[in-house]
């Protein structure tokens, strides 16, 4: 994807110092783009918990190079139970993303067998790191390749002229991703293929990664959008402004139930309501393949009452300000996900096709996992 036409990925090894790991930190977005250089694990972990990135493969990427980072750092003594200490860290920042835990245990499983003061646990994860973030890209292109068949068969049923009008929350884009994103992926593919396409982007109340982040990388890469409050998107799907809902999420259960970013679960609510289709686009380093009931397994994060109390902007006078909304007494709560259940989701578009969203239908895709059961 382009910022100012200029290709970016969401996380990069730095070419001229291979001891250093760089990341957008998306939260000066849209407002100011500002490159964050992580040299430590820590920092890694800190870009994780404090959301400088954030995205379920994007979090999974990065901590992966925190493995790498700590590797750097490998003291002499107990060298093993260090790096099991630091995966241990690293896990805790971010409890809800799947990506998290499979990205850190792959990086684990990569060591097996080698020893733990070998000379060459640095590059071994390194490389493993590399591979997570190329494969990433790749996967989200073959979501893209899945949902651009879906989206042209919708859009050649579409009995009114005009643009292909897809809602979406959150930000499930290249940002999210290491690039291309999951739910933004068939829309830049469609885009590329001649359809017109217009995107309602949900704003995502309380961090607004649909109004600062999803809006930002769609104009960035000149696609057609709208911004709504969140509450508005029942009114648009009521009549019938909505051709599709493409989102994406954080962790998939076995069965297709989806914990995604909170609001999720009540477009999907108003999208069955309207008979409009309401798609989820994963990797399938999303699905949490040991879980069956999204509703009483998958943990939901709660974050800091700050994050619905405060909003920030940019001033007419150019300055960034964060203000108070809210009496400040008040108490927050702030949940980050909601669950979705598989009964209200039309499709699932992975990098291996599109399928209920069924354990039947994600099987049909992934037989390996049958051994999972």
């Amino acid at each position: 994807m382009k910022i100012q036409n200029q290709h970016y990925c969401s996380i990069w090894l730095n070419p001229h110092n291979r001891q250093q790991i760089q990341v957008i930190d998306q939260r000066f977005l849209p407002h100011q783009l500002e490159i964050k250089t992580l040299t430590r694990w820590q920092d890694c972990a800190t870009a994780i918990q404090d959301m400088w990135i954030r995205g379920a493969p994007l979090i999974g990427a990065t901590a992966a190079f925190g493995m790498y980072l700590a590797a750097l750092q490998l003291p002499a003594q107990q060298p093993e139970a260090y790096l099991q200490q630091v995966a241990q860290n690293l896990l805790a920042t971010r409890p809800t993303a799947v990506n998290l835990r499979w990205a850190v245990e792959r990086q684990l499983n990569t060591l097996t067998g080698l020893a733990y003061n070998n000379p060459l646990i640095a590059d071994t994860l390194l490389n493993s790191a590399l591979e997570i973030a190329n494969e990433d890209v790749e996967t989200c292109r073959l979501i893209g390749v899945h949902g651009l068949q879906l989206l042209q068969a919708i859009y050649a049923r579409k009995a009114t002229t005009g643009p292909l009008n897809i809602l979406t929350h959150c930000n499930a884009g290249w940002l999210a991703c290491v690039d291309w994103g999951t739910a933004t992926s068939p829309i830049y593919h469609a885009a590329r293929a001649g359809i017109p396409v217009h995107v309602w982007v949900s704003e995502t109340r309380p961090r607004n990664q649909g109004a600062n982040l999803t809006a930002w990388e769609l104009a960035q890469n000149g696609i057609a959008h709208t911004v709504v409050v969140d509450n508005c998107c029942g009114h648009l799907l009521q009549h019938g402004m909505v051709d599709i809902c493409i989102v994406g999420t954080d962790r998939t259960t076995r069965t297709g139930d989806v914990a995604n970013k909170t609001g999720t679960y009540l477009k999907a609510l108003a999208a069955h309501d309207n008979n409009t289709p309401f798609y989820v686009a994963l990797p399938s380093s999303t699905i949490d393949w040991q879980i069956s009931d999204g509703l009483k397994e998958i943990i939901i994060e709660q974050r800091h009452s700050d994050e619905v109390k405060y909003v920030g902007g940019i001033s007419n006078s150019g300055q960034y300000h964060r203000v108070l909304i809210t009496p400040p007494n008040s108490p927050a709560a702030n949940y980050g996900f909601d669950v979705t259940p598989a009964r209200l989701i039309t499709g699932l578009i992975t990098e291996r096709g599109v399928c209920p969203a069924s354990q039947e239908g994600l099987l049909q895709l992934f037989p390996e996992m049958n051994r999972i059961q």
